[in-house]
């Protein structure tokens, strides 16, 4: 009997937490969620890790006052790394119909999804995995390589936090029967 006791709670505790589940036209049609001021309400997560990588090398070369040859160079690395899971905003449509998102404020930084060709799929992160030298993409007007090998962003889809909400009224009256 106390075992009821300590798993009755946790049920329902687990009963009212949100599930996330992959955005698609079905739940967009589901929730009438068809202007950008209804997709702006809603909160949206990130299913899998991407990895942006920049990295932006200078090389010199000199000779010195007394004729030695000098090659100086430098390299400057930065990695933008979105942890499956992270939270993101609806941004805006492009042309293409690509929905955009914004992981952190500024300038360029969205980031693009696409609903493959069946209506109820899900939206991917969308860039070009074709490209010479690997996918690169512009965020936050610099360009950065998506690193195929940490994370899995040929997999990274969006999702949204779904709860059901059921409600049911209990009413129980005793009749006590009837006496002559």
């Amino acid at each position: 009997m106390k075992n009821y006791f300590f798993l009755l709670p946790l049920f329902f505790l687990l009963a009212s937490c949100a599930m996330q589940v992959p955005y698609t036209n079905q739940i967009r049609d589901e929730f009438n969620l068809d202007t950008e001021e209804k997709l702006g309400k809603v909160q949206f997560f990130i299913s899998h890790t991407i990895v942006m990588d920049e990295e932006v090398r200078n090389e010199n070369s000199a000779t010195t006052s007394n004729g030695t040859l000098v090659n100086n160079s430098s390299t400057r690395k930065e990695s933008v790394i979105i942890q499956a899971g992270t939270p993101c905003i609806f941004d805006s449509y492009s042309n293409k119909g690509e929905m955009r998102v914004r992981f952190e404020n500024g300038d360029g930084k969205v980031l693009t999804f696409v609903a493959k060709n069946e209506a109820s799929r899900r939206y991917y992160f969308n860039v070009d995995w074709n490209q010479a030298g690997g996918p690169k993409i512009s965020y936050g007007g610099v360009t950065y390589k998506i690193d195929v090998l940490r994370g899995s962003p040929r997999s990274a889809y969006l999702r949204v936090a779904r709860k059901k909400l059921e409600k049911v009224k209990r009413k129980d009256r005793f009749v006590r029967g009837m006496k002559v």
